[in-house]
């Protein structure tokens, strides 16, 4: 079994996937390259006398049996680079992870249809709400939505994937023995449960160390044939990941924001550089030449009485306070908040923000 070889050089920490890569590529057999002598190294044009002497001396160390099954009991499913079932769209990266590792499935994701996501952690209500509203437009659909499992944008759009029905992939940067953040332990277990898979490069036992999040970016733009930044200052790692959706000829959107919020200074900087402006499901549509075909379902409104009619027009554009829902619809506090109350129990509105309503 080759695969214990792949999952023994992926175990050491001080090397990398493309050392790994470097090997394999040499030698043709990673059996042959775990196995091969300080003599054997040297003849790989460029490579450090030092750095081979370090390799050798790590991989004496490991038992390729032994870190197969650490990987094996822990329920965790893995592909290595020479993997058949390795995707595509990934081994055409410049530098592709060698080991996958897993939990969930891969299988039940179209990997023809991936879409990644990324913005800001501190993602804004109003940067979530609108692309809650953007990937509920793909719900019937067999998209798969890829992101980085972090807090902000990455886990409203891995939510909104699972609550409108589609598959979704969380590429991690750390190994599977590890949440992070930790109060997203529910979201892996909701994408690992039938509903996708949560994937990293990383050995279980890696820990989520500052470096291995860049390094996790290649992964999130690589598997996907797009990528939709939702909100993203001029230094954040979701500009990281727009620059690698280029590099690797990827096509790149942008969801627009206010001008006034910070986050939004990446946005437009990459609009202005030519990036796609997306603000419905169709827009990234046309924009990866994609056909797709939706079960399209009549939602009826519950009947309205004058006055919920009255208040529903008042919140067409936009969310409003109470007071400013007074002076529109010229209704009593009295009648007003007991419509109000109504509406959100028909469905039609919600409350934001404290004493704001805003249509569903």
């Amino acid at each position: 079994m080759k695969s214990k070889y792949w999952i023994a050089l992926s175990s050491i920490e001080q090397i990398d996937s493309r050392f790994i890569q470097r090997l394999y590529n040499y030698f043709g057999d990673i059996e042959e390259a775990f196995n091969s002598s300080i003599a054997d190294l040297s003849h790989i044009d460029g490579l450090n006398i030092k750095k081979a002497e370090e390799f050798v001396a790590l991989k004496s160390k490991i038992n390729p049996d032994e870190r197969l099954e650490n990987v094996t009991n822990r329920n965790i499913k893995y592909i290595t680079l020479e993997d058949e079932k390795y995707p595509k769209m990934l081994k055409n990266i410049e530098n592709p992870p060698a080991v996958i590792y897993y939990k969930g499935s891969l299988d039940i994701c179209n990997l023809e249809r991936t879409l990644a996501v990324v913005g800001s952690r501190r993602a804004t209500y109003n940067a979530k709400e609108a692309l809650e509203k953007i990937i509920s437009e793909f719900c019937g659909t067999d998209i798969c939505i890829v992101s980085g499992l972090a807090a902000g944008i990455d886990s409203q759009a891995h939510i909104s994937a699972l609550d409108n029905n589609l598959k979704t992939i969380g590429v991690i940067a750390s190994g599977l023995d590890f949440y992070y953040p930790t109060s997203n332990k529910h979201l892996y277990e909701r994408i690992e449960n039938g509903n996708g898979a949560v994937v990293s490069e990383y050995y279980p036992t890696f820990e989520p160390l500052k470096f291995r999040f860049p390094q996790r970016n290649r992964i999130v733009s690589g598997l996907s044939y797009g990528t939709l930044v939702a909100e993203a200052s001029l230094k954040s790692g979701a500009l990281i990941t727009a620059n690698l959706t280029l590099e690797q000829g990827r096509e790149l959107m942008c969801m627009p924001g206010l001008i006034s919020n910070p986050n939004t200074e990446g946005i437009y900087k990459l609009l202005k550089n030519g990036a796609t402006l997306v603000t419905s499901a169709e827009d990234i549509l046309n924009a990866l030449n994609w056909e797709i075909k939706t079960e399209v379902k009549q939602i009826e409104l519950p009947m309205l009485n004058e006055n919920e009619s009255v208040i529903l027009k008042a919140l067409e554009i936009e969310d409003k306070g109470v007071d400013e829902l007074i002076k529109i619809t010229g209704l009593s506090v009295e009648n007003l908040l007991s419509d109000l109350t109504t509406m959100e129990l028909k469905g039609i509105i919600k409350q934001v923000d404290g004493d704001r309503y805003k249509k569903v």
